[in-house]
């Protein structure tokens, strides 16, 4: 038998679709999948956990150890589940779970778990394979679900694009949900297009199936939920149908199959249980009404308390799923850095497609757009026209919602956006041979052979930029999102520092945001702040003589705690996003934050210590008063402890530094501070600090 079938000729272009049978298809395939994951072993090799791993590997284990999913509410469980069935019948020693204070307790509670009870170099080795097998198989999902729309070449060009992307390379093994929910969301779209296209019952149950492993994975898989129904609807009411799927109704309810069938998949997700925990009892580290009340929308208050009222889905989805809207879609004060301008919370409505462009390697760029000008030529075959539309707009509603939102997660947030663009460019690789067009084909081996010698090389691939922005070397200076870096850096600055300023005594001012004290004590780290006794003089004086090791995204314009006094000068060391600086500066707006941090740690602790939390936050809030949430947390605090002039004194500095387009932040302090005038102590509730989502 032949490995390639010839169909008719179709559409426009005289292209002439041939098929792969799936021996040589599935041989090509492994291929491609294969490599990725060998680059992706090869290139970040190096990295340590991002800032988010090892609290997702805790929550993983206790779900599915304790069938407990109190820990890491604001993730869906589905990638957490995974690292912890691989996770949990090893020797991995997990604390009992207790009550907790707030998020920074639980954070310390898992990350303790990880740093100090077991070998954590294991257990990253041990999640990168997990990782790596689930990538890898969703990587085999989507092209098998691309082939079933559009044929075996756009399925292994799709997947070549995505081999040669350095974000893609950077997520394989890494245990975050972000490139998971990616490629199960583009397999559920191109699922239901070959569902609503044939009626067949196997497809629907098959799209409704991915479309409820997309829930699981992250809180944005809800807008291609929304998309899957609307073009459901769309194919059920106006598109002509073949005989077989006669009536209105039939077709309607095939679409209800689908979302049905997706709601029982992310139940199962949940072990079929409403409550987060066997008790039934709510114990979240803060309560799902505070958290539903955190939301500035009082529409989006509504839909939450709706979901929570109908039981719709599990109590931890709608936690997870009001955190997001809070801090994802309404904005959290983290400062960012974007084209060299400082900005808070947001950026620019043009910031992730501008992203996108600078974060993909340009020859990946140039064969996506020429394939979304064959798209718009109607150089295609008539068949792709309604499933690459589809694609097209579920590919414009996420960016929508994307833009509408906080920019603080940089590309990791739009690679949805990226994989569904992938499609395209695997549309112009598969038309580059049937086309009779010997420039479109030299044009996109061309471009493929730039694309892999821009990135394939790339070791550390979550730094990566094109060279549109001066590439790896120069990004930093115009971005600070998480697409700079988020952490990896850790195994370097331990070596520098036991290397170098251990030996020489040297006590280093650490402001390398994405690790914490966990990591850094179980790295055998010193830093300045470690011992307050000892370093809070030290920590109050704005100049500082010393070593700096500072994460490279922090050295933009920041409207607090900005790095203004060491960006102006030559690091004497760099490795890669980590840069060290030696000497005399004046510090104040880094020493800062480290105080804050420190305060934090005592306030929100199992047995907290208020009265060192405000001395601290003082010293913080002195260094550096542009930290508004600093003077909320000191507000708070000194509430607490019955210091009524301290309270308002906080508050007020709060409000002079707030930022003036957050309306609902400036009205409530407002209000706290006309109940702090006016009302006991005892009577008034803490204002919620914003750093804290």
């Amino acid at each position: 038998m032949s490995d390639v079938t010839a169909s008719r000729p179709t559409g426009h272009g005289n292209w002439q679709r041939r098929e792969l049978h799936w021996r040589p298809f599935a041989g090509l395939l492994l291929f491609v999948v294969g490599g990725a994951i060998a680059r992706s072993a090869v290139a970040s090799r190096l990295d340590g956990f991002t800032i988010d791993e090892a609290y997702h590997i805790a929550a993983g284990v206790s779900y599915v150890r304790y069938a407990d999913f109190r820990i890491n509410p604001e993730q869906p469980p589905l990638v957490k589940l995974w690292v912890g069935a691989f996770l949990a019948p090893t020797d991995f020693r997990l604390e009992s779970i207790r009550p907790f204070a707030d998020k920074a307790d639980e954070r310390d509670f898992t990350e303790e778990d990880v740093y100090f009870n077991n070998d954590f170099n294991l257990v990253q080795r041990r999640a990168r394979v997990a990782m790596w097998v689930l990538n890898g198989l969703l990587l085999l999902l989507l092209a098998i679900a691309l082939r079933r729309c559009f044929g075996s070449g756009v399925a292994l060009g799709t997947l070549l694009i995505l081999a040669i992307d350095p974000t893609v390379a950077a997520h394989l093994p890494v245990v975050m949900m972000d490139l998971p929910v990616s490629l199960l969301a583009a397999s559920a779209v191109a699922l239901a297009i070959r569902a609503f296209r044939t009626g067949a019952w196997a497809d629907v149950l098959v799209c409704g199936a991915v479309l409820g492993l997309t829930l699981g994975a992250k809180h944005s898989a809800p807008v291609f939920l929304i998309a899957v129904i609307l073009t459901g609807a769309v194919v059920a009411l106006v598109a002509p149908v073949p005989q077989s799927a006669a009536s209105l109704s039939l077709r309607l309810g095939k679409l209800v199959v689908v979302v049905a069938s997706a709601l029982v998949v992310l139940w199962g997700c949940y072990f079929f249980r409403y409550a987060e925990s066997k008790t039934g009892r709510e114990v979240f580290n803060r309560p799902l009404a505070s958290k539903i009340e955190d939301v500035h929308s009082r529409s989006y208050r509504s839909v939450l308390a709706a979901m929570a009222r109908a039981h719709v889905v599990p109590r931890a989805y709608i936690w997870g799923f009001a955190d997001t809207i809070r801090a994802g879609l309404e904005g959290r004060a983290d400062p960012i850095t974007a084209f060299g301008r400082a900005y808070l919370g947001s950026a620019p409505r043009y910031y992730f497609p501008a992203m996108i462009f600078l974060k993909l390697p340009i020859g990946s760029t140039t064969i996506i757009l020429i394939g979304l000008f064959l798209f718009f030529a109607r150089r295609l075959p008539a068949e792709y026209s309604a499933g690459l539309t589809m694609i097209l707009a579920t590919l414009f509603l996420f960016l929508f919602v994307l833009v509408l939102g906080s920019t603080y997660a940089g590309i990791r947030h739009a690679l949805p956006v990226v994989v569904l663009l992938s499609i395209f460019g695997g549309v112009a690789i598969a038309a580059a041979r049937p086309l009779p067009s010997p420039v479109l084909r030299i044009s996109v081996v061309v471009c493929l052979i730039v694309a892999a010698a821009s990135a394939v090389p790339t070791v550390r691939p979550w730094e990566y930029f094109n060279e549109i922005v001066g590439g790896t070397k120069s990004a930093y200076l115009y971005f600070s999102d998480e697409g700079v870096d988020l952490g990896q850096r850790g195994k370097e600055l331990a070596d520098y520092y036991h290397r170098i300023l251990e030996p020489a005594g040297q006590v280093p001012l650490v402001f390398y945001g994405p690790i914490g004290i966990p990591e850094m004590t179980a790295r055998r780290l010193d830093w300045l702040g470690r011992d307050v006794e000892r370093d809070e003089a030290r920590l109050r004086s704005a100049n500082y003589v010393g070593t700096v090791l500072i994460d490279a995204r922090f050295m933009g314009p920041k409207p607090f705690w900005d790095a203004a006094s060491l960006r102006a000068r030559t690091p004497s060391e760099r490795f890669g996003n980590l840069l060290i600086y030696q000497g005399t500066c004046a510090c104040g707006a880094l020493l800062a934050p480290n105080l804050y941090e420190l305060a934090i740690a005592k306030i929100y602790a199992e047995k907290p210590d208020l009265e060192a939390g405000r001395r601290l936050l003082r010293q913080s809030t002195s260094l550096d008063p542009t930290a508004f949430f600093a003077s909320i947390e000191l507000g708070n605090v000194s509430r607490k402890l019955g210091s009524r002039e301290d309270a308002l004194r906080a508050y007020s500095d709060a409000l002079r530094y707030a930022p003036s387009d957050d309306l609902g932040l400036r009205r409530s302090l407002q209000q706290q501070i006309q109940s702090i005038s006016t009302v006991p102590l005892d009577q008034i509730s803490d204002l919620r600090n914003p750093f804290l989502e």
